[in-house]
């Protein structure tokens, strides 16, 4: 089991990072708020889960430990795969999660992509008494704007566009944001904005 890794950030992508371990390029699967903290060729701490199937090892990677342990948590429940659980935390923090979970919020889940309504309930029965209580303030499902631009943003920034870059493609997937309504989605965001810079280019 591979519980971290920690060395200069030697690539990024939308939903991957590539960590240099004792001269090893370790490739992390990561969320894009987690994406948006890292910067190329500076030192990072990803704490990470190992996923193991016949065909493949992918590691996943978290800014802190909570996320990937509530990560695994939730492949605890069947149906869950450590896709659809990185989905969930893309959208959700941890904390939002349990409380989600605690109150039996079905609006909450069906914001992650691949959670219908019955696939809500059913999550909601399997996870009541595996998540636990929020330990911290959770964020909740109607966040405000203002913090997917600052999240988007780094992100870009982060992936090495100039600043200027980034806040032109900001402005270009505001409609689309808006038109998401409540908290948009940052990875599909991030995508609508690579998109936009790589015509620009």
């Amino acid at each position: 089991m591979i519980a971290f890794v920690t060395g200069p950030v030697a690539a990024l992508a939308p939903t991957t990072a590539v960590v240099e371990v004792g001269g090893v390029g370790m490739s992390v699967q990561c969320t894009p708020d987690t994406i948006a903290t890292l910067r190329i060729g500076q030192e990072a701490r990803l704490h990470t889960s190992l996923v193991v199937r016949e065909d493949s090892l992918t590691l996943y990677g978290f800014a802190d430990d909570d996320a990937r342990q509530v990560f695994e948590l939730l492949q605890t429940a069947s149906g869950v795969g450590p896709r659809l659980a990185q989905a969930m935390l893309a959208v959700h923090t941890p904390d939002a999660l349990r409380a989600a979970v605690a109150s039996g919020d079905e609006k909450a889940l069906t914001a992650v992509p691949g959670i219908g309504k019955k696939g809500a309930q059913k999550l909601l029965l399997e996870l009541k008494d595996r998540l636990g209580a929020p330990v911290g303030t959770a964020r909740p499902a109607t966040a405000g704007a203002p913090g997917w631009r600052d999240q988007l943003h780094a992100a870009l920034v982060g992936l090495g566009y100039a600043a200027r870059e980034a806040d032109d493609a900001v402005d270009a997937v505001a409609p689309q944001a808006e038109a998401a309504g409540g908290e948009p989605q940052i990875g599909a965001l991030l995508k609508a904005a690579l998109q936009t810079l790589n015509r620009a280019r």
